[in-house]
């Protein structure tokens, strides 16, 4: 999401090409909805007893994970987080709903107003710490909102991306750059291509 990158692919292939990917929209989202669960923890751990305190550990990867594959012990320690902090609560509401309009089948019109929909909410909610976040979506809503068209992620090219730099690790030294292809090669296409 990075200004140049966008501008730049937009001047290319067009504004309805450039497709954000909705990982890189869920990070941003949960970055906030993470400095909160932080804030809340420290505050729990000094106005708690003890005991109480300790019901909440592993807090992280419970609000991270979906809430159909929360244990019963997972369920019950939510219950006892949103007991103690009302605003984590509504902010993994509002952080669960954004998921799932991500997860629906939605087509690109109707997800736009999704979002739109949410944006509203979360403003007249009294939940602050999705701000920044709030402004960067509606920044890039357009590109954001091109994922429903297909559904497209750049997941592919992330691990392509990623082979590379490990073929460069794994190659330091190589003198001759057709090494380096001939290996990166080899790892895309296994040997299959030789035999």
């Amino acid at each position: 999401m990075y200004d140049g990158f966008v501008q730049a692919a937009m001047e290319v292939f067009g504004s309805r090409a450039v497709v954000i990917d909705r990982f890189h929209v869920a990070k941003l989202y949960r970055e906030p909805l993470d400095a909160l669960r932080i804030k809340e923890m420290a505050r729990l751990k000094s106005e708690l007893p003890q005991e109480e305190y300790e019901k909440l550990t592993g807090m992280m990867w419970i609000l991270r994970k979906k809430h159909e594959c929360l244990s019963q012990s997972d369920k019950a320690a939510l219950e006892v987080l949103y007991k103690h902090s009302p605003e984590l609560k509504k902010a993994h509401s509002y952080a669960l709903k954004l998921t799932h309009i991500f997860n629906s089948k939605s087509k690109r019109k109707a997800a736009l107003a999704k979002l739109e929909r949410w944006i509203a909410k979360v403003k007249k909610s009294d939940i602050s710490c999705f701000n920044k976040f709030i402004g960067t979506l509606q920044k890039y809503k357009s590109s954001i909102a091109n994922y429903f068209k297909d559904r497209k992620n750049s997941g592919f090219v992330e691990g392509l991306n990623n082979k590379i730099k490990v073929a460069k690790r794994r190659c330091y030294g190589f003198f001759k750059q057709t090494s380096l292809f001939q290996r990166l090669q080899l790892d895309l296409m296994g040997f299959k291509k030789y035999v």
